[in-house]
């Protein structure tokens, strides 16, 4: 089963008690991906580093997209990255990465 959603997207109201494995998971997926490195007091390596943010769109690019796939893997072990994209024109700095992934153990 893939599943697309738009990295540093509101995460919204956080659900304590997700009704399904898939809500979970698309939860912590949000969550990690709206998160700063180094944001998060008893783990700084938490999130994605930011960092780049500023460089040349291809550097920034690449060095973001291993970013979310690192904290994807360390942080959500449940989803496999599958492919990331990017909206926006960049051109006005609104450049965001589509993240999709594969949820491990389903077809």
């Amino acid at each position: 089963m893939d599943i697309a959603l738009i990295a540093g997207a509101n995460t919204g109201n956080i659900n304590f008690a997700p009704a399904t494995e898939y809500e979970e998971i698309m939860q912590n997926l949000r969550t990690i991906l709206a998160t700063p490195v180094y944001s998060v007091p008893l783990d700084r390596a938490f999130g994605v580093d930011m960092a780049y943010v500023d460089k040349p769109l291809p550097i920034a690019k690449a060095h973001i997209e291993s970013e979310i796939v690192k904290a994807i893997r360390r942080y959500e072990p449940r989803v496999t990255v599958t492919h990331i994209t990017w909206e926006g024109n960049g051109e006005d700095g609104a450049l965001k990465p589509k993240v999709q992934v594969r949820i491990n153990g389903t077809a």
